[in-house]
């Protein structure tokens, strides 16, 4: 089997590539990314040299070149990740996640049924989705798989209307496609604009935490490594034309998350306690801020028997361990040094 994983070189995508590496020996997985700000080879360099692997950089919104991509290589499957996903920056700059996550997702179904047109019984187009299309929850209630789409920033909106035409492509044209939505994941190799790899980064450094309004926001928080396994789990039982929910089944506000964080990290680091809950910085509240999120994921733990591995106090010590274990990453990652690796690595080509 051959399968295309875009968004590889990010965070949950090198995960993803390599779990099915290390699982699937006989499966040829190839990468393709942009190398944009968040896509690091360096998240791959233990398993960049395995027989199996292909890495390709490319960019999703180029559809000539995706045609060309899909008629030379053959891929039996995709599996969809390439995103902007940054709520901040889809504030910023809306156009480019709607260029990324609306033009590159149609841009992929139309190779994908291009390539596929004569025999789709053997294929399976996944795409990877996340929770923030529900909108908003108040103290009650989860987002099932039947919640009504209800997004309230840029990059919210640009991941619904990708669901969208990825079900659309199913129903017109009988592309065999299957979509997860996802909580808030966490876990190794985040970029550290993400809550908490930068605040793990800002408390290294006696730097500022800065905390949206109150802090008061809620989340279901889901350990990467679990997220990849659910996603091998969908990919090769899911049933094709339906939509499953992955969460972590760890609700937090995000004061009560830094809370844990701050004495996590003061015992890793020997401070005294209390040390790093004093750099918190309550600054203004992001714009369209949603309250609560969380996900129910029944129907994929009782359809396909996922279930998460680690309570988020474990996922999240493991994480701490992680970055604490790998500051030269951390520091290229933030230095932006990191992007000269594919360059050393590839010539450029």
């Amino acid at each position: 089997m051959h399968i295309l994983i875009t968004g590889g070189a990010g965070f949950i995508g090198s995960h993803v590539v390599r779990h099915f590496l290390n699982r699937y020996p006989s499966y040829t997985i190839t990468n393709l990314d942009n190398l944009t700000y968040a896509g690091n080879l360096a998240n791959l360099t233990d398993v960049e040299c395995l027989p199996n692997y292909r890495f390709v950089k490319g960019d999703i919104t180029d559809g000539d070149f995706l045609m060309r991509l899909f008629e030379e290589q053959r891929f039996d499957g995709v599996i969809h990740l390439a995103a902007e996903s940054h709520v901040d920056r889809s504030i910023a700059n809306p156009t480019a996640f709607v260029l990324t996550n609306v033009l590159g997702t149609v841009n992929l179904l139309n190779a994908a049924r291009a390539s596929w047109q004569s025999n789709v019984a053997d294929k399976r187009f996944y795409h990877i989705s996340t929770d923030e299309v529900y909108g908003s929850l108040g103290n009650e209630g989860m987002f099932s798989e039947k919640t009504p789409y209800d997004p309230h920033s840029p990059y919210s909106a640009s991941k619904a209307s990708s669901d969208h035409f990825v079900r659309a492509w199913h129903d017109t044209f009988g592309l065999p496609a299957v979509i997860s939505n996802c909580s808030n994941n966490y876990g190794s190799f985040q970029f550290p604009e993400k809550l908490i790899p930068l605040f793990i980064n800002n408390i290294i450094q006696n730097k500022p935490l800065p905390v949206y309004g109150k802090g008061d926001n809620i989340r279901d928080w889901l350990w990467v490594v679990d997220h990849a396994q659910a996603i091998d789990v969908i990919y090769h039982r899911g049933q094709t034309g339906e939509t499953y929910n992955i969460g972590g089944n760890n609700e937090w506000s995000n004061i009560d998350l830094i809370r844990l964080l701050c004495r996590i990290m003061d015992a890793k680091l020997g401070r005294v306690a209390g040390t790093s809950e004093k750099l918190v910085t309550y600054v203004a509240d992001r714009a369209g801020h949603d309250l609560r999120y969380a996900i129910d994921s029944s129907k994929l733990q009782r359809e396909l028997g996922w279930v998460p591995s680690v309570t988020f106090e474990k996922g999240l010590m493991l994480t701490v361990d992680w970055y604490l274990s790998n500051t030269g990453w951390l520091s290229n990652v933030t230095s932006g040094s990191y992007q000269h690796y594919y360059q050393e690595m590839y010539g450029g080509r």
